[in-house]
């Protein structure tokens, strides 16, 4: 997997714009009633949250199947994706929000019947993405020290919110110095993070990217300020969080060959936490198992 990954981009921006206060003008300025801030200090909760973060990208008791939607440059498809203990397989099942085709449903039995005969190669592609995972893990250890945090005015609570929310702001730290190549993407962005103040979890983010960001002195890669990305994971059953959505416009040039503008929207839904893990050859007998409505 790319450091520049959605899943890994998303990860890492920590919120949005901040927001300005409201003013109700006449010959005074008039303060709306603020409610009160939080117990604690924003790093505080930021740090917990890093930490119930890595807790959650660790967890392989709560194996999950689900349908996921990833629209993007590439096309419109709908999986149905079991996690299995060697890692994620995953089903076709729909092409542009239509069922795909029976020709189509049929190469997708044969795509998963080869990864069964040939497990080295499902190995190797989840080693490949394994990289991805240890990405982000590296930069969420370090936002407590990339940034710069204060309560959002206001405290704005997001609709369908079931427990209250922390809310604070973020900016990048000019004191902070970019250990890895990859680190440098902490130092371009500027936003705002939701905690559930009941679990001490991050629940949403929507942040921008305020100024160009270089990989390698840009010659790896490199993304452009007006990037922005909007993210948020839910609980399912009070056991496990996971990605809910995903909404991503950057742009980036790679390798100093081409300039790509990577629009991505992603949502996950239809959860079903699984009693026990399971191996991915029994993962994908399952999937093969459903029935899947073809055209």
């Amino acid at each position: 997997m790319s450091p520049l990954s959605p899943l890994v981009v998303a990860m890492m921006l920590w919120g949005a714009f901040n927001s300005q206060f409201a003013l109700a003008q006449s010959n005074t300025a008039v303060f709306a009633p603020q409610p009160p801030l939080p117990p604690g200090t924003p790093n505080s909760w930021v740090e917990g949250a890093v930490r119930n973060e890595l807790v959650i990208m660790q967890d392989e008791k709560h194996p999950m199947r689900y349908l996921m939607r990833i629209v993007n440059r590439k096309g419109d498809i709908t999986r149905e994706v079991i996690e299995s203990a060697q890692g994620n397989v995953a089903r076709l099942i729909q092409r542009d929000g239509k069922p795909i085709t029976a020709e189509e449903d049929a190469a997708e039995r044969s795509r998963l019947n080869d990864i069964l005969s040939s497990p080295d190669d499902f190995l190797k592609h989840e080693q490949r993405n394994s990289a991805g995972q240890t990405y982000a893990t590296q930069l969420i250890k370090l936002l407590p020290q990339a940034g710069l945090y204060t309560y959002a005015p206001g405290q704005p609570q997001p609709a369908g919110a079931t427990s209250p929310q922390v809310v604070i702001d973020f900016q990048p730290n000019p004191a902070f110095h970019p250990p890895s190549m990859v680190a440098e993407l902490l130092t371009g962005l500027k936003g705002r993070v939701w905690i559930d103040a009941r679990t001490g979890t991050m629940t949403r983010i929507e942040g921008d990217v305020i100024r160009p960001v270089n990989f390698g002195w840009g010659i790896v890669a490199r993304i452009y300020p007006g990037g922005h990305v909007e993210f948020e994971q839910t609980q399912i059953d009070g056991k496990r969080w996971i990605y809910s959505h995903l909404d991503m416009n950057i742009t980036v040039r790679e390798v100093m060959l081409h300039t790509v503008n990577d629009k991505t929207r992603m949502s996950t839904w239809n959860f079903q936490l699984l009693p026990s893990p399971l191996s991915y050859q029994d993962a994908i007998h399952s999937l093969l198992a459903r029935p899947t409505q073809v055209q």
